[in-house]
């Protein structure tokens, strides 16, 4: 009878375990991933196709693909995962698979619990639908996730605090929101916890219980709070990334116990307080990035104690006190930042230290005496004569270097030189009448159509040297520009740009010009020298409210520089990276900004013969004026359009503003500059450059819950006027339309002009409901092939 029985329990056994290995294979063939294998519907050697592997019994317990994307584009729904209950890992990471999560592991979780012997889910980088559901606390044998860059949207579910195996969980880069859940302090087995580049708020009173965290990055979350006393329990940390936050209050002196940190990353927070002595505790550490927060007091000696830092960055805060002598005992540093603070007293001379370091900026602060010249970015010629980058010390009034004197006199040709009574910059009076009539008569002919002659090279001496100034209200001569600036000295630079430094000079007239001068190594170089000339020809034949005005130059071996007109607020850029500025910079000041390079560049393509592109339109590249408006910048780079040649170019241009077609094209057209305009757009809106949001236009489907009113510029309250709401949404559709990635779809800087001339309509719906998907689509007022809005 025992006999009958057991016999009947093997049995029963038997056709369980055949009906779970049919039902497998079942789920194979009918989800379609591998139709290329299932020739016949014969499952039988089903353990051998790519990215499956099975137990003894054939039971498949890992799905994992080989190299090689077997599945791009195929639907996740279609593969039943409840039909493997002994499946331990599930790898589909990168696949390019699509649609909703599944039942199994998504929004409607009814097979959750087959899955409950699942330790390993990696389904990183692909594109899913939906948020993560609150069963995925069942799945309790988990050790790693990682659903990273699947554009998940939603808060993390509080069941997260179930999953006290994991050792790896990374929900990096998707649309998560809400808080960190405080069950997750019950995962006291992290190793690593990446939830970077989400929309996460709250504050990190868990992180003291996750006592062997080795990596830990919330980057670019909107995290507020204070950094926790308790991180001093983390003393596995090696890697420590808090940038892009909200973070307020002093950093703890508790980080002192964190003994194998290496990379500690601070930026851009709202920390504030002195940084703590401790910090020299931390012996291991290679970066330190402390930057553009609130800190104050002195910089602590004990920095000194830093032997391994390779990295340090404590630019743009309120430091104060002197540089430390004991930062000379950081031999393996690299690059050293201590810009716009209060660092005063002298820079310490570092003869026979720092033998590493090759990157230093130490600008905007009150630093003074002599630059000791042993140091980067001093530069020495033959004569003896000393020169300093002002990319490296600009704006410390006090500083002072080693000069040789300038020439007594500067020669115009082989027999003419310059006196203190001769002006060299201006022309004889004659000549600037004969000059004169013929600008009138030639402006009255073109009937306000600039022609641009691409022929119409610089002519020199036989010394290359030439002065000329023009389009000006005063007299200026060569000795006004030396004796406002010093001979260039560094206190009166404010800035770099492609090329050269921009110094303010201001003349006895009481006026007010910035000077672009060309470094001495740079104009020995044929690039810089080519972009200095390029600029002067354009800008001597150009005219547009909207586009920065020169009104001289001056070419010689020993000296070059271009006369501009004065922007007192500096770059768009460098507005919008201060806090205080960014906010007076409110949301018709930027429509306005916007608006103002749209009537730039459609001067530049349709309003001057032959085309001029620009081919480097960029935030740092469109200058603000006391009054914030806007104007085009730096022209270094621009080029004629011909349409008898192939406008082949070498790829130029500021990253991620660049259009996509020049890196497999090289033919550069007015849509590269039309690209560029987008992403500036995008960015005065956004506060800073989108590129996440750019990234995000590769799949469209996942705009569709992205308000317009949640990627815009935190630092200013929403629009509460609907006109001036419109307005947002209105070049928040043109830069979309403008970076459409088919050149040809992409609007005309034309038809962009004629749009923002047109009457402003207010909004029909509340902007809170207004996604970037509507806005793609054109269902904003919008017409034509480029989705463009009318009047």
């Amino acid at each position: 009878m025992v006999g009958i029985w057991i016999t009947i329990a093997v049995l029963s056994t038997t056709i369980f375990v055949s009906a779970s290995l049919e039902s497998e294979a079942n789920a194979l063939l009918h989800s379609g991933w591998w139709n290329e294998y299932s020739i016949r519907n014969d499952t039988s050697q089903r353990c051998r196709w790519p990215g499956i592997t099975c137990n003894k019994a054939g039971s498949i317990t890992k799905i994992y693909p080989a190299v090689g994307n077997y599945w791009v584009g195929r639907e996740l729904q279609k593969l039943n995962f409840s039909a493997f209950p002994n499946l331990v890992s599930l790898h589909l990471g990168n696949q390019g698979l699509y649609g909703s999560i599944p039942s199994e592991i998504g929004p409607i979780p009814s097979g959750f619990g087959l899955l409950t012997n699942l330790t390993h889910l990696q389904m990183s980088e692909n594109s899913f639908d939906g948020g993560i559901s609150a069963e995925i606390g069942n799945m309790k044998a988990l050790m790693v996730l990682d659903l990273s860059y699947c554009e998940i949207i939603g808060p993390i579910p509080s069941t997260f605090g179930q999953l006290v195996k994991l050792t790896s969980l990374s929900l990096a880069t998707n649309q998560i929101n809400g808080s960190i859940p405080i069950g997750m302090v019950k995962l006291k087995n992290l190793v690593t916890l990446d939830l970077s580049n989400n929309m996460l708020v709250g504050q990190l009173k868990f992180l003291g219980n996750l006592t062997n965290l080795e990596y830990l990055d919330l980057n670019t979350n909107r995290i507020n709070g204070s950094i926790p006393f308790e991180i001093r329990n983390l003393k596995n940390l090696i890697h420590l990334d808090f940038n892009w936050n909200r973070l307020t209050g002093p950093i703890p002196s508790s980080v002192g116990h964190l003994l194998k940190l290496e990379y500690f990353y601070l930026y851009s927070n709202r920390i504030n307080g002195s940084i703590p002595e401790e910090i020299g505790n931390l012996k291991a550490v290679t970066f330190l990035d402390f930057s553009s927060n609130h800190l104050t007091g002195s910089i602590p000696s004990q920095i000194g104690n830093l032997g391994a830092l390779s990295r340090l960055d404590l630019s743009q805060n309120r430091l104060s006190g002197r540089i430390p002598f004991g930062i000379l005992n950081c031999f393996s540093l690299e690059d050293l930042n201590l810009s716009s603070n209060n660092v005063q007293g002298s820079i310490p001379d570092w003869t026979g230290h720092l033998l590493l370091l090759y990157k230093l900026d130490l600008r905007y602060n009150n630093l003074s005496g002599v630059v000791p010249n042993n140091l980067p970015g001093v530069y020495n010629d033959n004569s003896g004569c000393q020169s300093i980058d002002p990319s490296v010390y600009g704006g410390n009034r006090n500083l002072t270097i080693y000069h040789c004197s300038p020439p007594p006199t500067y020669s115009l040709g082989p027999t003419y030189s310059l006196s203190n009574n001769l002006k060299i910059f201006l022309p004889v009076a004659a000549f600037i009448a004969f000059l004169a009539l013929g600008c009138l008569i030639f402006m009255w002919r073109r009937k306000m159509k600039v022609k641009v002659n691409p022929s119409n090279i610089l002519q020199t001496t036989k010394n290359g040297d030439m002065f000329s100034v023009w389009n000006f209200d005063g007299k200026i001569a060569y000795e006004d520009i030396i004796a406002a600036t010093n001979d260039f000295d560094i206190r009166f630079c404010i800035g770099t740009g492609g090329y050269g430094s921009v110094y303010r000079a201001e003349l006895p007239s009481g006026k007010v010009v910035a000077l672009k001068k060309l470094h001495r190594r740079e104009a020995e170089e044929p690039a810089f020298d080519k972009s200095f000339r390029n600029e002067i020809k354009f800008l001597t034949e150009i005219r547009h409210r909207n586009i920065v005005k020169l009104h001289g130059y001056c070419i010689h071996n020993r000296c070059m520089f271009l006369i501009y007109q004065y922007m007192e607020r500096g770059s768009l850029l460098w507005v919008l990276s201060d806090d205080v500025e960014a906010v007076e910079l409110d949301w018709m000041k930027r429509v306005n900004v916007v608006k103002s390079a749209a009537h730039a560049l459609s001067y530049l393509h349709y309003e001057c013969t032959p085309i001029i592109v620009h081919r480097d339109i960029s935030s740092s590249n469109i200058l603000l004026n006391s009054d914030l408006e806007a104007f085009v910048s730096d022209f270094g780079t621009a080029r004629i359009l011909d349409p008898d040649t192939s406008n082949h170019t070498r790829l130029v241009g500021t990253y991620g503003y660049v259009a996509p077609e020049l890196a497999y094209t090289m033919v550069v057209t007015e849509k590269c500059d039309v690209y560029s305009f987008g992403v500036l757009a995008l960015e005065t809106l956004v506060g800073k450059h989108p590129g996440e949001l750019l990234s995000l236009l590769s799949a469209p489907s996942s705009l569709q819950n992205v308000m317009v009113i949640d990627v815009l510029d935190a630092r200013l309250s929403p629009p509460t006027s609907q006109m001036v709401a419109g307005s947002i949404v209105l070049v928040a559709a043109i830069a979309l339309a403008c970076l459409n990635a088919d050149p040809k779809l992409r609007p005309t800087m034309k038809q962009v002009s004629h749009v923002f001339l047109c009457r402003q309509r207010s909004l029909r719906n509340p902007l809170r409901k207004i996604s970037l998907l509507q806005l793609l689509n054109g269902e904003m007022h919008m017409e034509g092939s480029y989705q463009a809005p009318h009047c």
